[in-house]
């Protein structure tokens, strides 16, 4: 089995895989400081509490948006799976071209969506995901990413509102039923939700435009993507595991072995 891990701002994301089949996902606060040791039991613990074997993890894929987390667990993987991760990083093969003026600044989250969107359904496509921060990015058809433009996430820009404001409270991010809210509650609600609403259209809207590419998709993933779908019929499809799916193609494409060498035998003595 292939471990696919995802570290975000807000989680850490994990699946496994047999082969293209994923079979389990589980996931971590990233914001809570672990050592190496707590990693690799946490990891064995939600492996078998999956009803699945800790042995049977062959290969190991980590992608990072939080360099603090890096060198805790990936000694983890090493001292409890050993194994040597494959890291997704400058260099490694995606299937994607990073047509770009500084492709090494994009984070490797944003990457592995436009992989998984282009390989699973096709180019063009504009991958949206609704994570701390929301990132719009266009891939063509042939296959290059060619830009973005990234937005504050649907809670960044919620908690922002009621850690400003004195008087206005935290509320619980919900699609409302109506726009007119008659309490601050269901004001906050109408206003958070139809704000990325309205944002979301206009990006889509201004990319198209600008790529000339008017029958394009649209792909959304994200913890709240799907909520945000509901509201407009300018996302065609949400893909609550497009980032996990994108380390599973990155991995499959990779030739070099994941597990460590084994230390090569002695040589005879005559």
């Amino acid at each position: 089995m292939l471990l696919a891990i995802d570290v975000g701002n807000t989680n850490i994301t994990c699946a496994l895989f047999r082969k293209k089949e994923m079979v389990a996902s589980f996931r971590l606060m990233t914001k809570q400081s672990r050592t190496s040791d707590e990693y690799g039991m946490t990891l064995i613990s939600l492996i078998t509490s999956n009803s699945l074997n800790v042995e049977d993890v062959k290969a190991v894929i980590i992608a990072s948006v939080v360099p603090k987390v890096n060198y805790s667990l990936n000694s983890a993987i090493i001292k409890y799976f050993h194994i040597t991760p494959v890291e997704v990083g400058p260099g490694i093969r995606t299937g994607i071209r990073l047509a770009l003026d500084n492709p090494k600044q994009v984070g490797a989250d944003r990457i592995l969506d436009a992989v998984a969107a282009y390989e699973i359904y096709g180019g063009p496509v504009i991958v949206i995901d609704y994570g701390t921060a929301t990132t719009f990015d266009f891939v063509t058809g042939d296959g290059a990413l060619i830009g973005g433009a990234t937005a504050p996430g649907i809670q960044t820009s919620a908690a922002s509102l009621w850690n400003a404001t004195a008087k206005l409270p935290e509320v619980e991010i919900r699609r409302p039923d109506e726009i007119l809210g008659k309490e601050t509650i269901p004001s906050m609600q109408a206003g958070i939700y139809y704000s990325q609403i309205g944002a979301t259209e206009m990006i889509i809207r201004r990319i198209k435009e600008e790529c000339g590419a008017d029958n394009v998709k649209t792909v959304a993933t994200g913890g709240l993507g799907s909520m945000i779908k509901e509201g407009t019929d300018m996302i065609d499809i949400y893909d609550p595991s497009l980032t996990m799916y994108g380390l599973q193609i990155v991995y499959s494409k990779q030739k070099r072995k994941s597990r460590s060498p084994k230390q090569a035998p002695a040589e005879k003595q005559e």
